[in-house]
C-alpha cells in the first residue's frame, strides 16, 4: 500500500512540474526563437528541373540550427495554381514562416498570400521575383546571358501545351557546372518538368512589395542571367543581397552553407 502510494506522490509531482514548465512557457514541442518568440518554419519550394531532395544539403543545415523544415512538393504546372497548392501547405503550419523560393520557385513564392502576418520573410535564392504581370520567360530573357531555351526537350501534353525537359546531355553545363558529374548525372535523371505555360504566365501583385525580402545570387548562372537577378533584387528593396561568384544555378545543392547563412539571417 505504501509502495502505491509512494508511487502516486510521484505522478502527482510530475505532473505538477509539467504544468509549472507551461506556467512559464517552457515547451520541449516548440522551439524558441534566439531573440524571443517561437522559431519560424522554413518552407522551401523547388523550381523547374529539380525536386524537393534539391534542397537537401540546406535542410540539413537548418535543422542543425534547430528549425522546422518543409520542401514542398511544387508541382509546377502554373504560377498561380502553384500558389493556391503552396497556400494550402501553408494553411497545416503553425506560427510564423520563412518562404524561400529557388529558380521559378520564386514566382510561386512571390504569388502566395504571403502579405499574411504569418509570413516573416521572403528569400529568392537564385529565383525570380516578378512584378506584376511579367512572366518567368520575359525576366530570363530581361538581360543577355541565359542559354537555357537552346537546351529543353518539350514533351507534348494533351491540352496542347508541353512539358519542358533539359536534355540530359547538356544539364550538367547548363543547370549545375559547379556540382559533381556523378550527382548532376542523377539530377538530370530526376529532374520534374516544367509546363511551358507556367514559365509564360503573367504574376499577380508582388508579396514582395509588402514584405522583406533576402537575395542570393548566383554568379555564373546560365538559366537567370546575374544581371536580371541583380535587377529583381533591386527593384524588391531587398533587405540583403549575397552573391556567390561562379556558382551555378544549383546553388543550393553546389553551395549549401551560403544559402543556409542568408535564410538563417531572414529567420533572425
Amino acid at each position: 500500500m505504501h509502495t502505491l502510494t509512494r508511487r502516486v506522490t510521484a505522478l502527482l509531482a510530475a505532473l505538477v512540474a509539467v504544468s509549472g514548465l507551461a506556467l512559464f512557457g517552457i515547451s520541449t514541442a516548440v522551439a524558441a526563437h534566439p531573440a524571443g518568440g517561437q522559431k519560424p518554419t522554413i518552407v522551401l519550394v523547388h523550381g523547374a528541373f529539380a525536386d524537393g531532395a534539391s534542397w537537401n544539403p540546406v535542410v540539413e543545415r537548418l535543422q542543425r540550427r534547430g528549425f522546422s523544415v518543409v520542401a514542398v512538393a511544387n508541382p509546377l504546372r502554373g504560377v498561380r495554381s502553384d500558389a493556391e497548392a503552396l497556400d494550402a501547405r501553408l494553411a497545416t503550419i503553425d506560427g510564423p514562416v520563412v518562404l524561400v523560393g529557388h529558380s521559378y520557385g520564386g514566382a510561386v513564392i512571390t504569388n502566395t498570400k504571403a502579405r499574411s502576418p504569418k509570413v516573416k520573410s521572403l528569400v529568392y535564392v537564385a529565383a525570380f521575383a516578378p512584378a506584376e504581370g511579367e512572366a518567368a520567360a520575359q525576366l530570363a530573357a530581361k538581360y543577355p546571358g541565359s542559354t537555357l531555351g537552346e537546351t529543353l526537350a518539350p514533351v507534348p501534353l494533351p491540352d496542347g501545351s508541353n512539358d519542358l525537359y533539359i536534355k540530359p546531355s547538356v544539364f550538367r553545363q547548363q543547370f549545375a557546372a559547379d556540382v559533381p558529374a556523378r550527382q548532376t548525372a542523377l539530377m538530370a535523371a530526376t529532374q520534374r518538368p516544367i509546363r511551358d505555360a507556367a514559365l509564360n504566365e503573367a504574376s499577380g501583385t508582388p508579396a514582395w512589395a509588402s514584405t522583406p525580402s533576402w537575395f542570393l545570387l548566383a554568379g555564373a548562372d546560365k538559366n537567370i542571367p546575374l544581371r536580371s537577378q541583380q535587377f529583381m533584387a533591386d527593384r524588391a528593396g531587398s533587405r540583403a543581397t549575397a552573391t556567390i561568384g561562379g556558382a551555378s544555378h544549383a546553388v543550393a545543392v553546389s553551395r549549401p552553407d551560403a544559402v543556409a547563412d542568408l535564410v538563417l539571417r531572414a529567420a533572425g
